[in-house]
């Protein structure tokens, strides 16, 4: 059996990375935006768009981070169904928001379509397939909320979901024909690219070691070079450290770790998501799962928050490709990897004004792809001198989850928690 490659399946098939070097010098700016991956690339496309003079700082490569090893699924929605979240965030607030969460589909596919973006696109839809009859009615619940709004989505039984699937797992759920999923390191260096054409500068290996006042412009330090700017973006994620201190603390990172088959003949794959769907079920410690243009099956789940994941835990993933798929059993691993998911306390992504001129957008609880291209413009808009009431979303002031220093035994907790209770649901 051949040993499964450690780098990312993205890393390792994506479209050619943009040119791009190291920042050398000080040089002024009308915005700088500190991270390249969607938020900081998309932000970087909308300013540029608009005239405005836009570095953009890189620690590693554009995508190096959260973007270039998310499963590339374009989900629309939250944590939260839409009468939910209209109910926490009023009548007024609540409505817009349920539009733009809804509308990140149309976002992505739509940069995909201007900038003509050759990352494997493919707009088939996704389906959340429950697992025991609990989730399944929370699920249906979820369709029904969508589908008052007049949104694309329906329910499925559990027999055109064990078709649409290839695997009769679940019990039934839904389908959101909104959706559809990405090759993310593509799509990422797509977005740098059209930056750089619309007028970014970008700089990778470039960490942002600083940011500090100097009269009316902030200035950002990196290893060779700064860059004096009226506005700075912060578009970290879960790789969010201390150079705006605090703003680490108010997102919990989690591991996300992900596995791909080598490509799966065309006998043995053609029952297997026949339709080109994404699936992301109802688990807690979901499963979430596609096929790549290569026809390699993607298996992805929650891992241990360690740095050095490895194939020893693949084990996970390996258990629930065998559990859906038995014809695979002996189909091996050609490709595993692990990232950062930054999650946030009330489940909510999170716009923060840091100062006067200094925003950040971060928090996307696994939603990533489109909420990320999303809040990067937002964070354009804002930066560009849109009220923050005009804003379909709530910008709010940094607010760090107190107890910090435990939030991480308290994740390792709820992983082993979450993992006891999706047993019992199932059994």
């Amino acid at each position: 059996m051949s040993q499964p490659n450690c780098s990312s399946l993205w890393a390792s098939t994506a479209a050619p990375d943009i040119e791009a070097s190291a920042l050398q010098g000080t040089v002024p700016a009308d915005v700088v935006i500190v991270g390249a991956g969607f938020t900081g690339c998309a932000a970087a496309l909308a300013m540029a768009q608009r005239g405005a003079r836009v570095r953009l700082l890189e620690a590693n490569v554009v995508g190096w981070g959260a973007s270039g090893r998310t499963g590339g699924q374009v989900i629309p929605g939250l944590k939260f169904d839409p009468d939910e979240i209209e109910a926490m965030f009023g009548p007024d607030l609540g409505p817009r928001m349920v539009n733009a969460v809804g509308s990140v589909g149309d976002e992505v596919f739509g940069l995909i379509e201007q900038h003509a973006i050759s990352c494997d696109a493919q707009r088939k839809g996704w389906l959340q397939p429950a697992f025991s009859t609990r989730s399944l009615d929370l699920a249906l619940r979820r369709c029904d909320s969508w589908q008052r709004r007049g949104a694309d989505v329906a329910p499925v039984g559990r027999s055109e979901m064990a078709r649409l699937l290839g695997t009769d797992h679940y019990l039934g759920g839904w389908e959101d024909r909104r959706a559809g999923h990405v090759q993310p390191m593509s799509y990422v260096r797509g977005l740098a690219g059209a930056a750089q054409r619309a007028g970014a500068v970008i700089h990778i290996d470039s960490p942002a070691l600083s940011l500090t006042r100097q009269g009316a412009k902030w200035r950002v330090s990196t290893p060779q070079g700064a860059v004096d700017a009226d506005q700075v973006l912060l578009a970290t994620n879960g790789y969010t450290d201390g150079l705006w201190p605090g703003l680490a603390r108010t997102v919990v990172p989690m591991m996300s770790f992900q596995a791909a088959t080598i490509p799966i003949s065309e006998d043995l794959g053609k029952s297997i998501l026949p339709e080109g769907h994404a699936a992301s079920d109802t688990r807690r410690l979901l499963w979430y799962f596609r096929r790549d243009a290569h026809g390699r099956l993607t298996m992805g789940g929650r891992a241990p928050y360690r740095e050095d994941l490895g194939a020893a835990d693949a084990d996970y993933v390996r258990n629930a490709v065998n559990r859906l798929y038995p014809q695979l059993k002996n189909t091996p691993f050609e490709f595993h990897w692990a990232g950062r998911v930054a999650m946030t306390q009330d489940h909510i992504p999170h716009l923060n004004r840091l100062d006067n001129g200094l925003w950040a957008a971060l928090g996307y609880n696994g939603r990533g792809v489109g909420m990320a291209t999303l809040f990067g413009r937002y964070l354009a808009d804002l930066a560009s001198g849109v009220p923050a009431q005009d804003i379909p979303f709530p910008v709010t002031s940094m607010r760090p989850i107190q107890g910090y220093p435990f939030t991480r035994l308290v994740a390792r907790a709820l992983v082993s928690y979450y993992r006891i209770r999706d047993q019992l649901e199932a059994a």
